[in-house]
């Protein structure tokens, strides 16, 4: 597989392809917008210079690589993510949603973040000082272009209140959605074909230094398929500018354990690289 990975910062656009760097033309909602993508920045590559201050300047000014698109998530697209949430619920009554939904032929999605809400690589997300129950959730994250094309591949962190969630179904968007819930970068994976089901989501939390959970799964431990995903969440709505979906969990820290301030969690899938946030609360 032949890839390019893409790179926002707040000096402009980078694309990196056979170990080089080149500076892009244009705005990242034009960029990636682009019909074909990979075979469009190929293109763009061709015809423009390396830039050789462009690691030192990704290193000190990356953004998420993001601009004007929404970041919606699935649910429930892993069997260990149905148990964990029929267990969060089991009090509440709501557990046999979790087991409806993940058995149904409609997908659960849900709208998660805007780009102001998003946080990159390096920079803090935040857990609700109203939740006692607080884990992030490590995901696979499609890039879907205007015209509904799965074009690239991110990594995602969906920062999720399982307390508030397990207390009713219906607070999911308080568990979900609220100031810095979401992490995606370090950059955007545009492939020439479809990634691997042998691709392995890893995820690392540390706190002091001190490792507290860390474990790895295939995405070919998913139910349901990446453009089964992004036709559902098309069906009805436009995205313009094109979207970003975060695709569910599989890595879920066993129940006694919950985010505290400081802690670091460290998502990799690789070839896109690692993300890494530090936990925080909203001042």
């Amino acid at each position: 597989m032949e890839y390019i990975r893409l790179y926002n910062t707040t000096q402009g656009i980078f694309a990196y392809y056979h170990e080089r760097y080149y500076r892009m033309e244009g705005s990242w909602d034009t960029l990636v917008n682009a019909s074909n993508l990979f075979s469009s920045l190929s293109k763009a590559i061709a015809a423009a210079q390396p830039a050789s201050d462009a690691e030192a300047v990704i290193q000190q000014h990356l953004l998420p690589p993001i601009s004007s698109q929404e970041i919606w998530a699935a649910g429930v697209t892993y069997f260990r993510s149905k148990v964990a949430r029929m267990e969060e619920s089991e009090d509440s009554g709501g557990a046999t949603f979790y087991d409806l939904v993940y058995e149904a032929d409609r997908p659960e999605l849900f709208f998660k973040s805007t780009a102001r809400r998003a946080v990159g690589h390096g920079h803090k997300v935040n857990i609700r000082k109203d939740s006692t129950w607080n884990v992030p959730e490590p995901e696979l994250t499609l890039f879907i272009n205007r015209e509904g094309a799965i074009q690239g591949y991110t990594i995602g962190n969906d920062m999720s209140s399982r307390s508030i969630e397990g207390e009713n179904p219906l607070y999911l968007p308080q568990a979900k959605t609220y100031e810095k819930s979401a992490a995606i970068g370090p950059c955007l994976l545009v492939p020439d074909q479809t990634i691997s089901p042998d691709t392995e989501i890893r995820m690392r939390i540390l706190r002091n230094g001190q490792p507290q959970y860390s474990d790895a799964v295939p995405i070919s431990q998913m139910k349901r398929g990446h453009q089964e995903l992004a036709g559902y969440l098309y069906r009805e709505v436009d995205f313009p500018d094109g979207c970003y979906l975060m695709t569910g969990t599989c890595l879920v820290p066993d129940s006694s354990f919950t985010l505290q301030e400081n802690d670091v969690v460290e998502i990799t899938i690789n070839p896109i690289g690692t993300l890494v946030n530090t936990i925080a609360l909203k001042k």
